[in-house]
């Protein structure tokens, strides 16, 4: 489905509004949230840094589903269509700065995707992840070729076809920043 061509000033605005999402969704599902585990946390330690294991924080919901956020309503007038935008029902998880939210249990491969985001976060604080993540849906036209996305789905791909094989995605992230390919 093609994107609409928005002005500057509305993909301005449009950050303003999923970065302010993401704080109203990391506010109310971090009280909730719970620390990593041990096991998750010795599973994790060969690949992020002792701060950001101390630091995540898991929610698996039950009986409950992530929204949407308000705003797609405003993206519709825009000339959005309802189904090219990610719809987080549909989710396995989503993160929202440094609280991971499940619709279903937590495999290995899931925590180690969403913690990438975590570490991206991070690295780039929260006004810049949306920016960058939303101009990565506008320029890729979907979920799928949003760079951030490509960057966790690589190292968990990574991850997932060599668990024991350590190395840093806060270095690989850092790399992706460097090399502008967010």
């Amino acid at each position: 489905m093609p994107l609409p061509n928005i002005s500057a000033a509305q993909i301005e605005w449009v950050v303003k509004q999923v970065a302010a999402y993401i704080e109203r969704q990391h506010q109310t599902y971090r009280r909730r949230a719970v620390p990593l585990d041990q096991k998750q946390k010795t599973v994790m330690q060969s690949f992020f840094p002792p701060s950001t294991l101390d630091t995540a924080r898991v929610v698996v919901l039950a009986g409950e589903r992530v929204g949407n956020p308000l705003f797609y309503t405003e993206l519709i007038t825009m000339g959005f269509e309802a189904g090219s935008l990610p719809d987080f029902a549909h989710m396995a998880a989503i993160t929202f700065v440094d609280t991971m939210v499940s619709h279903g249990p937590f495999t290995d491969r899931l925590l180690f995707h969403e913690l990438v985001h975590v570490v991206q976060y991070d690295k780039l604080g929260l006004a810049e992840f949306a920016a960058k993540y939303l101009r990565g849906f506008l320029s890729g036209g979907a979920y799928e070729a949003i760079p951030l996305e490509r960057n966790a789905y690589e190292l968990d791909g990574r991850f997932e076809g060599e668990p024991t094989k350590a190395f840093s995605v806060a270095d690989e992230v850092q790399a992706w920043i460097d090399a502008g390919r967010f």
